[in-house]
Parts: structure tokens; sequence; C-alpha cells
């Protein structure tokens, strides 16, 4: 054990690439596809609970070794000789101020996500927490402006978050900190907390919670995800309970990449709600794509693929770009204009809050061709196919052990 004043000194703790690039991209992959509006104004999270809860469980296997490399490292570091428990496990993405439009209720600039001054563990339900881990999954004067992660006191006092590093310190009033408002593009970490109390295990919900789910369907759709209330993803700076203000974040999204939608089907007339689990194409420019997907946040995980592997994937037995879409008729247009309205009451917002992403996506068009979107959609079902065997493969196991650990499995 170590003795008080050793403890003192060692309260927090900086490890350098603790995550490789390609781990911190697969994690911004699956949040910039799954991810929710989050707890407070221009935060967004993606939560364990949330991937098993909208039949993307499979997406949980990418963090099951990251989650054991810091449990350890702070068993290690903080001298703790019994077992801890993973309490709570998410990604958090943090964006900058939004601009509202004259035609909102409320004019001018909201500010970017910060967080004020707090512990990890400031709150009556919070007292089960004894340690956090902050991983970063991008950079500081690459990705976004602002965000400098500040300790109110001791060393190091400030932070400049840099992808693949983390920083580990305990959740009480010793380490009280800040994060410095965001003011351009989107900060994104990976966010845990570890406690002693086994009650407040995160693995027991989650076995608890994939027990009940569609997990040993074998149907050949198993890996698509399955929306819940839409109002999970319904961003607005003020209550907005009926849609009349603000945006969806999945179609936001999309359109800062460039692409609109479009709904095939009799759904001339059909509101947002109802529009969010239609089958749905996607459009660029004055092209729709002819692959129908099940539901837009299928076709989010698809495109957000293409942005993680494009440069890599292989098209070159496919057929000409043109082969994969058609034109736009007069009547499509009309629809996806139609659909664009009942998706976004306020496009200057939505823009600004993914600014970051139309910026990555100008950059990136090259690639971003039909040819290569095929391509992405066989790419993405083989890559969930492959984590969706070994989540099968390992879920005996966890269960048998009441807990989610990398298991080595047969080939």
């Amino acid at each position: 054990m170590v003795d008080g004043a050793e403890s003192r000194q060692r309260r927090r703790l900086i490890l350098e690439n603790f995550l490789s690039r390609e781990e911190c991209r697969e994690l911004e992959f699956i949040h910039k596809s799954c991810s929710t509006v989050g707890y407070r104004p221009n935060v967004f999270s993606t939560t364990l609970l949330h991937l098993v809860a909208t039949n993307s469980a499979h997406l949980i296997i990418p963090f099951v070794p990251i989650r054991e490399k810091l449990k350890e490292k702070a068993e290690e570091f903080f001298g703790c000789h019994y077992e801890l428990f993973v309490e709570f496990t998410g990604l958090i993405s943090l964006h900058s101020k939004a601009h509202l439009q004259p035609s909102s209720s409320n004019l001018g600039w909201t500010r970017g996500a910060s967080i004020g001054w707090h512990s990890d563990d400031n709150r009556p339900y919070l007292k089960q927490r004894e340690f956090s881990a902050v991983c970063y999954l991008n950079s500081y004067g690459v990705e976004f402006g602002g965000g400098l992660f500040h300790f109110q006191d001791g060393e190091p006092e400030t932070i400049s978050p840099f992808y693949g590093d983390c920083v580990m310190y305990t959740a009480d009033n010793d380490n009280v900190h800040s994060v410095d408002e965001i003011t351009n593009g989107e900060r994104l970490t990976l966010t845990l907390w570890f406690t002693r109390d086994s009650s407040h295990d995160e693995d027991a919900k989650l076995l608890s919670l994939l027990s009940q789910s569609p997990l040993h369907d074998r149907f050949p759709d198993s890996c698509l995800p399955q929306p819940p209330s839409c109002n999970m993803y319904w961003f607005s700076p003020e209550d907005d309970p009926n849609f009349k203000f603000g945006f969806d974040i999945c179609w936001a999204r999309l359109r800062a990449l460039g692409y609109d939608l479009y709904f095939p089907g009799d759904h001339d007339f059909s509101e947002y709600p109802d529009l969010f689990f239609q089958d749905v194409q996607l459009v660029w420019g004055d092209k729709i794509f002819f692959q129908k997907f099940e539901n837009i946040l299928h076709l989010l995980q698809v495109v957000q693929f293409l942005c993680w592997k494009g440069k890599e994937l292989d098209s070159t037995n496919l057929s000409e770009d043109s082969s994969y879409a058609e034109y736009l008729s007069p009547k499509r247009n009309v629809g996806v204009s139609y659909f664009k309205s009942e998706f976004s009451k306020n496009d200057g917002l939505a823009e600004s809050v993914f600014s970051s992403a139309a910026s990555d996506g100008k950059e990136n068009q090259q690639w971003l061709g039909w040819d290569k979107l095929v391509a992405a959609a066989a790419a993405w079902e083989h890559y969930a196919s492959i984590l969706r065997r070994e989540l099968l493969g390992s879920f005996s196991h966890w269960r048998n052990c009441q807990s989610i650990y990398s298991v080595s499995l047969d080939s």
C-alpha cells in the first residue's frame, strides 16, 4: 500500500501515447455514427448501454481491451490491492459555439461547450466514484480550439489534449478541474470512472441488458442498428419537445459532409418522428444513390465508416461511379427539400455546430464517390459481422464470470 504522503503526490498520472491513432479513429467512428444529445448544451455522448439498446452491441468490442488496460493501470498506480469496477464508459464530444439565425426566437451566438470547476464525485449520487480516466481522441489546435483541461492546483496545472494521451486522477476534491470553452471544432474523449462499490459495476448492467437483447438472432440484418426514441437525437439550445426548433444530429452529421436524404415510398406528408424509422436513400448534389438503407442510423454508420476507412477501401473491381446513382427527378428534388425541412428547423445552427465535420468533408471529397460508398457499405457489414462473432463468442464467458474482458477465441 502507498502511504498518505505518497498517495497525495501520486494523485494524478499522465499517459502519453496510451492509445494508437487507429484506436482513436475507430472510437471516433463509433461516436460520430452513434452519439446522442448529451447532458449539457453543445455536448454529445455515446454510452455502452446505448450501443446495446440500439442493436449495436457489437460496437462495445473495441472498448473492451482499452477498459482492461485502464483499470489495470489505475490499480497499479493508485496502489489498489482489491478489484476496481468500471462504473461508466462513454465517448463525449464538446462542440464550439453555435450561431442562431434570425428566424429563431433567440438571436446571436450560444456559447461553446465548457465545464466549470468540479470534482467527479461532486453529487451525492456520484460518491461511489474513486478514480477518473480521460483519453483524448483528437488534438488541441488541430481538430478543435479551446478545450484546455485545468487542475485547480498541483502539477501539471494545464493539459493540452493530444490524441492518444490519457490523464488519470482521483475523483475527489484533490483533483478539482475544469475544461475551457470550445471555440471551434469538436473535442472528443473517452471517459471512464472507476469504483470500489460492486453495486455500481457497469459490467453487470451491460450483461443484464445483453441478456435481454436480440443478441443471438441469426438473421442477416442482425447488425443493423435500430433507433430508439428520436428525441435522443434532437438538438436545440432551448427546451424543444415538439421539434419546433433545432435539428436532428444524425441528419446534421450527414449534411456537414455534403449529403441530403430521400425517403422512398409514400412519405409525402410524413413528419420527422416517423421518418426516423423509415428506409432512406442518400443524395449527393443532383444525384441519388440506388441503395436503400434500413434507417438513418444504418446510413450514418456506413457513411462514417467511409470517412474512417475511405482511403483504404478498394473499389477497383466495382463498376464506374455513374452506375450506382441517377439524377434526381423534379418530384424527388421536392421531396429532398421537404425532408430537409423536417430534420432541420435551423440550418445555420446545424452548420455551425458541425463546422469541423464540414471542413473534413470538403477535404475528403476526392474519395467520397459513389463507388467508394458501395465499397464502404460492404466493408461496414464485414466489420460489423466480425465484431458480432467476437461478441457472441465472448458472451457466455462474460456471463459465467459476470465480467466483461478480452476472451481468446479459437479461430
